[in-house]
């Protein structure tokens, strides 16, 4: 019954896009048929994956398939039931708000195409997820890239939003070629593309499993954002809808986590130094993101650097997890990997929250700049609240879901650093330290979003004259909010349901998640008391402030008599403090001044930009050497097509001889 759930909320979801496809220029129906496919069809996943992870049992297909060397086979275990729920959460609610926030461009244009392959993006994720051989896994990843390619091309016309298409579309082809690769070389060493083979992975040598590792971080590495394979993420995320965003960041990112995940399980128990390499890939890759993100004038572009962040501090969890692990300790092993699981769930949460809820301020205010916002919070009340909200749970600030899988992370640091002698106790400690400095960043950047966003006065026309959402767009926001409410408030609950998830990448680990979910039970307690006290102290001072006579004045007036928007601090002279005194030159975005002259001046001006060093700095500037290397071969296109069939001749001949020499039935001596 299992897997006809699947299928049947697979079927919905595709019929949703299929029906929007044939609804031609009515707009409005196209919406209806997607939103309505994706939550039936999301309904059903749901009770599937909660059946296989609260039940235990695996639920498993195995049907031919009219494709050479290939099966249709799916299998949902615990791993793959983790990874499915926070997909089918997120993925209704983020097609309930499309259907709102596109409704001002279906006056104008059609919306069948673009919620085509919105339905196909969630069915092909569920794919992946649940993909038990090789050949039907790259089938789907490779759909899965071409219609998130589509979909963040929605708006074309835009400046900048086909590069950001392209780019995401190359650097997800590039991480496909390394999954080729590496899924060809392990039905080579297993005998076969079935994952039911690929057990016998687990007897390879060092340096082959090195090489399948190596290659499934670079290809997973690539689509979950990993630094330093990110550079298409910042562009991508605010090119897209909103509810696009939400999608792909909150879930398209975590299906290259679940492919390392899933890899690990098939190749040999992993030294201490690839888990230790992952950590400190995943920490440096949080810290150079959350320091970019403070210097973001998009709100957008700020949020998707934050997902950057946060799929670095997820893979430092899981790599943390292999460490210890491999050195003998399971219970320290179990926290890693609880800590990394659970943030996978709640980051699905709040970053979905967040992005619809910018999308909301961008489609009420008519702008992503956060320099042309401001006062917001009074025109668009409860968008403004429920950025707030998010903006809380991802600072991990009590009694929300961000503080409780952080919490995880640095009681098995510190529990690491103490059981560990020397250099291996140092570098735990030291993991823990950057975490720190991360969240002190992220507070930093958040406090300045929703501050210059929400708070003094409209810096715009634009902000001036804002409207809040229609309740379409913001009845999807609030299922978020209590999640992250209920995680916080309850985390035992989200780390029991888990534990078969977490006890299959650490084995022995049982009585140690007990131990973590009663003192996870001890904090969320604390938070909630704090969380009361600061509630009272709050009454305490309304109640004082309504006996002592009120006067209104300007937001941030600071004393002047006529002040104005432009005395206020703008996104950038927030952040500067930050940005002289903690990021290193090369970090810094580039500035432009033009300082005011003469005995009276009138006019200064300040440009500054952001750039993702990564990219500017290596990834172009090698795309341009291949790219004047490969054009000194284009005499190769004679544009004749004896030529052609001559080349081909060529090839047929080099690979017939090779395969002859290959198979032993042909010696040239």
């Amino acid at each position: 019954m299992t897997m006809t759930w699947f299928l049947g909320g697979l079927g919905a979801i595709v019929l949703g896009g299929v029906g929007s496809l044939l609804s031609g220029r009515r707009a409005h129906l196209a919406s209806a048929f997607a939103a309505v496919g994706t939550v039936l069809g999301a309904g059903a996943g749901l009770v599937a994956a909660f059946g296989v992870l609260l039940g235990g049992a695996t639920a498993h297909l195995d049907a031919p398939w009219a494709v050479p060397g290939g099966r249709l086979t799916l299998t949902i275990d615990p791993l793959a039931a983790g990874f499915l729920i926070p997909l089918f959460v997120l993925a209704p609610l983020c097609a309930v708000y499309g259907a709102g926030y596109l409704a001002p461009a279906g006056r104008t244009r059609r919306l069948g195409a673009h919620w085509f392959f919105f339905c196909g993006l969630v069915a092909l994720m569920a794919l992946v997820l649940t993909a038990a051989g090789g050949l039907l896994f790259l089938a789907a990843w490779e759909l899965m890239t071409i219609t998130s390619f589509f979909l963040v091309a929605f708006d074309h016309q835009r400046p900048g939003v086909a590069r950001a298409a392209w780019l995401y579309l190359a650097a997800g082809h590039l991480g496909g070629a390394c999954l080729l690769a590496m899924f060809l070389l392990a039905g080579h060493w297993s005998g076969g593309l079935d994952f039911t083979r690929f057990s016998a992975l687990a007897g390879l040598d060092a340096k082959p499993a090195l090489l399948l590792f190596g290659l499934a971080l670079a290809g997973f590495g690539a689509k979950a954002g990993l630094f330093p394979f990110h550079v298409w993420l910042p562009d991508a995320h605010p090119a897209a809808p909103s509810h696009v965003s939400a999608l792909m960041s909150g879930i398209m990112v975590k299906t290259g986590i679940y492919g390392v995940l899933r890899v690990v399980t098939w190749l040999p128990p992993p030294p201490p130094g690839w888990g230790m390499s992952l950590a400190l890939l995943g920490i440096v890759g949080a810290v150079y993101a959350i320091a970019l993100a403070i210097v973001q004038d998009d709100i957008k572009r700020a949020l998707a650097y934050s997902t950057i962040e946060n799929v670095g501090l997820i893979f430092m969890g899981l790599g943390f997890g292999l460490w210890a692990a491999a050195i003998g300790e399971p219970a320290i092993a179990a926290l890693g990997f609880a800590g990394a699981l659970l943030h996978v769930w709640n980051h699905t949460l709040f970053k979905g929250l967040l992005f619809l809820a910018a999308g909301s301020l961008a489609h009420g205010a008519g702008t992503r700049e956060l320099d042309r916002m401001g006062g917001l919070l009074r025109r668009l009340p409860f968008s403004g609240a429920l950025l707030i909200g998010g903006s809380m749970a991802i600072t991990a600030l009590p009694p929300l879901n961000g503080l409780v899988g952080e919490w995880l992370l640095y009681l098995g640091l510190l529990r690491a650093g103490r059981a560990a002698d020397g250099l291996t106790g140092l570098l735990p400690l030291l993991i823990a330290a950057a975490l720190a400095v991360t969240g002190a960043l992220a507070l930093v950047a958040f406090t300045r979003l929703a501050g210059t966003a929400l708070l003094g006065q409209p810096r715009s026309e634009c902000a001036a004259n804002a409207h809040e959402a229609p309740w379409l767009m913001l009845a999807p926001m609030f299922p978020l909010l209590f999640g992250c409410l209920l995680i916080g408030a309850w985390p035992q609950l989200a780390l029991r349901a888990l534990q078969p998830v977490i006890a299959a990448l650490a084995p022995g680990s049982l009585p140690a998640l007990a131990e973590a979910g009663h003192e996870l039970g001890g904090v969320a307690g604390v938070a909630w008391l704090l969380v009361a006290v600061a509630a009272l102290t709050g009454l305490v001072a309304v109640v004082m402030a309504r006996r002592r006579p009120l006067t209104r004045d300007a937001t941030w007036g600071c004393g002047y008599s006529a002040p104005t928007p432009r005395m206020s601090y703008t996104a950038s002279g927030y952040a500067e403090l930050a940005q002289r005194s903690l990021m290193p030159a090369w970090l810094r975005p580039e500035v432009r001044r033009s300082g005011p002259r003469g005995p009276f001046p009138h006019v200064a001006r300040l440009w500054q930009r952001s750039l993702d060093p990564v990219l500017h700095r290596f990834f172009e500037p090698l795309a341009w050497r291949l790219g004047d290397r490969a054009v000194r071969l284009r005499w190769l296109q004679q544009g004749r097509l004896p030529i052609y069939l001559l080349y081909m001749f060529v090839a047929c001949a080099v690979l017939i001889v090779w395969s002859l020499f290959v198979s032993g039935d042909w010696n040239p001596l």
